[in-house]
């Protein structure tokens, strides 16, 4: 289990914090999904957990030990799979995985082993002797995956783990994925793609501006006693209805809110017709992860 309890971090000069005292209990052998804007503090709470930035304010421990010492009692408990390429690309498949190995002090039994067993996992037996460089865009990604796996991490920290990579390749990498907490690796998974977190994480927590903004099941997030109304309009929203509805604009003539009841519908479809903005299409119902986000945070995962 990983605990993170009151992590705070302001880069040098930032006028504002990075992380604002945040709190998370991820389980093992699970994959927990961590989604935020861009500048939210993903990538800082990743690399603190990594080890890449020294903690300043807070605490985070790995199985009840602190993280530092969790790390020297086993340096390959942590292993982090940027969103960057991390290999070498004048060198093949093979020897990559083998540098790398190595780094982690694997001897020749276990370093033989090793390569074999994630060139397997991977799928890359057929790209083994030709150079990184010369991968597609899917092998690429599935090299960085394998070399994360070499040390048998206890956490595997993935940040954007399918970026720039065609369907059936993305595919392929959240079956792989979703398969690791069964030989007893905890995930944390963070992409810009809800439907990958929806697909394969078992808890999720939502952060902006460095603060926890939700965490819990996926069915806890998208839970929501109110039913959800999305509409697009033939008009603009009056703004007499627009403030008594406290309707959300989430494109042109596209809005959002919560309704007390499905009862609701009917009243609001006439008020409308009535304005002169009849109603081109509409959606209603329970909450999904991309509608949950855009309301806690105002702005879309991509801004």
């Amino acid at each position: 289990m990983l605990s993170i309890d009151s992590l705070s971090y302001r880069y040098t000069a930032a006028t504002a914090p990075a992380l604002d005292g945040i709190s998370l209990t991820i389980p093992a052998t699970g994959i927990y999904g961590l989604l935020g804007p861009n500048g939210a503090g993903k990538t800082t709470l990743i690399s603190l957990i990594a080890g890449l930035l020294n903690l300043s304010t807070g605490h985070i421990g790995l199985d009840g030990q602190p993280l530092a010492a969790a790390r020297a009692a086993r340096p390959r408990a942590i292993a982090l799979v940027p969103q960057d390429y991390a290999f070498y690309p004048m060198l093949t498949t093979q020897e990559n995985l083998r540098f790398f190995g190595g780094t982690l002090g694997l001897t020749r039994s276990a370093l033989d082993e090793q390569v074999a067993h994630v060139i397997a996992f991977a799928r890359l037996e057929q790209v083994v002797g030709k150079r990184a460089e010369q991968l597609s865009g899917g092998l690429r990604r599935r090299l960085n995956l394998a070399i994360g796996l070499l040390g048998k991490p206890q956490l595997l920290l993935l940040d954007e783990p399918t970026v720039g990579v065609d369907p059936q390749s993305r595919h392929f990498l959240l079956e792989s994925i979703a398969a690791l907490p069964a030989a007893g690796t905890t995930v944390v998974y963070t992409s810009h793609y809800m439907e990958e977190v929806e697909a394969i994480c078992q808890r999720i927590a939502i952060i902006d501006q460095g603060r926890l903004l939700a965490e819990g099941t996926l069915e806890d997030i998208l839970h929501s006693p109110l039913p959800l109304l999305e509409i697009h309009l033939d008009a603009p929203l009056p703004p007499p209805l627009a403030d008594r509805y406290s309707a959300q604009a989430i494109g042109n003539r596209k809005y959002r809110r919560e309704l007390p009841s499905a009862a609701d519908l009917p009243r609001v479809l006439d008020e409308l017709a009535s304005h002169g903005c009849p109603v081109r299409d509409l959606s209603f119902g329970q909450h999904n992860l991309e509608q949950v986000f855009m309301r806690l945070t105002n702005r879309s995962l991509r801004d």
